[in-house]
């Protein structure tokens, strides 16, 4: 029966065997014959003390012990290419998710994605960013992989009632992730490896029978009184079909306004809900470093450091968000004629800036101003930021901005520090382009976390505006036990689109949750 440890080690030591021996024996009372192999099940970074450490949750075997390791996931998939087909609208991490789990429950997934494949996608990254040209279909936010691929892939959630977070992780590394993932307490994939992941996912799809379609969209959908007939999809050649299925999820993710339009346009049910918006803050990551841990230079084996802060002001929570150490602020534009801004990094998040979301909380009373808009008041609350923004600048994707110092004073900086923003920044009057309430909060925000984090108040800093995409501002409702929205039961809203999730792994166990109450009413049906 393997015994658990919690054990500490240096830096210096995180990847010496012995060290994790010694550190083992030293918490006894196990003597040295009787430890075989030490497995690490949990890693975490305590940077409290003087000096960081490794935290860590050990399961450690005696001399002739082994453990059985357990099936792969995929072992569970058969072909489903002539089983009963589920639609599933858009291809990110929920829209995969639940693939994955219809094949394992014997269902046929038919993926309608309307950007395109990873590889093809960088084409439309690489023309925002060196261009400024925002393709509506193909960008940060749209096609294979969703807003999740280009941005970091992390893949730490708080939802660990969702579901089965140990499964959606062993599926990951399956298709290619690394195994650290399992053991760290903040996982991350980087930009740079997630693509290839995506990718083995969508082989695996296509291999057990189902079908990914990209360059589609749903543009149309028929229904009677009691649920939906049919989507009318746009190819890729302009044609449009119709398509019919016992099962719709929507999982198009939380830019997808043209989507809530037409559900809206068809009298199907929504909500609206409170969501964020605010802008992202870059500093040195050699800065946040040293005021983490307490350095002059980062400790060999430690991350780039991170950090995560929240404050009350006037009634409302103003936090980071999305944090990206050693990362790269991006353009995440889904449409021509807006700035919105995100984060993402490398796998091995050795960019020389730190980025994350500074943003506050919306609450719906805060949208009276936009009460005519009724069910959009928020979706109109965001265009609004989004083209202000972008009308101040000179019709490319660079953004204003300002030092952290002068956004405080409600001043427009001389200059700007240097930044990983490709499309670049310039120095604009953001106590002007944001709405005052945001500004207004945003504004004491920031001088709070600066007495919480010395040395985070830096001019080295630049708020950048905006960020505006945290996660939709409208819910498609559902029924809390079958997942089915509560007018159509053959739609099932799904992921962070539908409102329900909140980044890469709640959105991909939300998926499997609403597969799982696919299968249960058409496999239950088949019987």
């Amino acid at each position: 029966m393997p015994t658990t440890f919690e054990i500490k080690l240096p830096p210096a030591d995180l990847h010496d065997q012995d060290a994790l021996r010694r550190a083992v024996l030293r918490q006894g009372p196990l003597p040295s014959a009787d430890v075989g192999e030490i497995i690490v099940e949990r890693r975490s970074i305590d940077a409290r003390s003087a000096r960081p450490v490794f935290r860590m949750r050990v399961s450690v075997l005696g001399p002739q012990e082994t453990i059985t390791p357990e099936a792969p996931v995929m072992d569970a998939y058969g072909d489903v290419s002539d089983k009963p087909a589920v639609v599933i609208i858009g291809c990110g991490p929920a829209g995969m998710f639940a693939a994955l789990e219809l094949i394992e429950l014997g269902l046929k997934p038919i993926i309608i994605e309307r950007g395109k494949d990873v590889q093809a996608r960088r084409r439309s990254l690489r023309a925002i960013q060196q261009f400024g040209e925002v393709d509506p279909d193909s960008n940060y936010c749209f096609g294979e992989g969703g807003a999740g691929t280009y941005s970091d892939g992390k893949l730490y959630t708080r939802s660990l009632k969702r579901g089965n977070y140990q499964k959606s992780l062993n599926i990951l590394v399956e298709h290619g992730a690394q195994s650290e993932i399992l053991i760290d307490a903040h996982p991350h994939i980087g930009s740079n490896k997630l693509p290839q992941v995506v990718a083995n996912m969508r082989e695996t799809i296509l291999k057990c029978g189902g079908e990914i379609r990209f360059g589609h969209r749903m543009t149309e959908l028929e229904r009677d009184q009691n649920d939906i007939q049919a989507l009318v999809i746009l190819d890729e050649k302009g044609e449009t079909y119709r398509l019919t299925a016992k099962a719709y999820i929507i999982a198009t993710g939380h830019s997808a306004r043209d989507v809530y339009e037409l559900l809206h346009r068809h009298n199907v049910r929504l909500e609206a809900k409170p969501f964020a918006l605010g802008v992202r803050i870059e500093h040195p990551q050699p800065l946040i470093d040293r005021i983490q841990y307490r350095q002059p230079e980062r400790e060999e084996n430690l991350p780039a450091s991170s950090y995560k802060l929240v404050t009350q002001v006037k009634g409302r929570g103003v936090f980071s968000f999305c944090m990206c150490p050693g990362g790269l602020v991006v353009p995440a534009a889904t449409a021509p004629g807006e700035i919105v801004v995100n984060g993402m990094s490398l796998s091995r998040r050795d960019s020389p800036y730190a980025n994350s979301g500074t943003v506050v909380a919306v609450e719906l009373e805060d949208l009276k101003p936009y009460a005519k808009h009724g069910v959009f008041a928020g979706l109109e609350f965001q265009k609004d930021v989004e083209q202000r923004m972008f009308r101040a600048g000179n019709g490319s994707q660079a953004a204003p901005a300002s030092r952290i110092t002068d956004f405080t004073k409600s001043k427009t900086s001389k200059d700007l520090p240097d930044t990983s923003y490709i499309p670049g920044l310039f120095p604009a009057p953001l106590h002007q382009l944001l709405p005052q309430s945001i500004f207004s909060r945003l504004q004491q925000g920031v001088q709070d976390f600066g007495r919480k984090m010395r040395g985070y108040y830096t001019e080295e800093a630049n708020v950048i505006g905006t960020e505006s995409r945290t996660s939709s501002p409208v819910r498609i409702p559902r029924d809390r036990a079958s997942y089915q929205h509560p007018d159509l039961p053959s739609l099932y809203p799904c992921g962070e689109g539908a409102g329900f999730a909140g980044g890469i792994l709640s959105a991909a166990m939300d998926g499997q949750n609403v597969a799982k109450a696919v299968a249960a009413v058409l496999v239950g049906d088949s019987k």
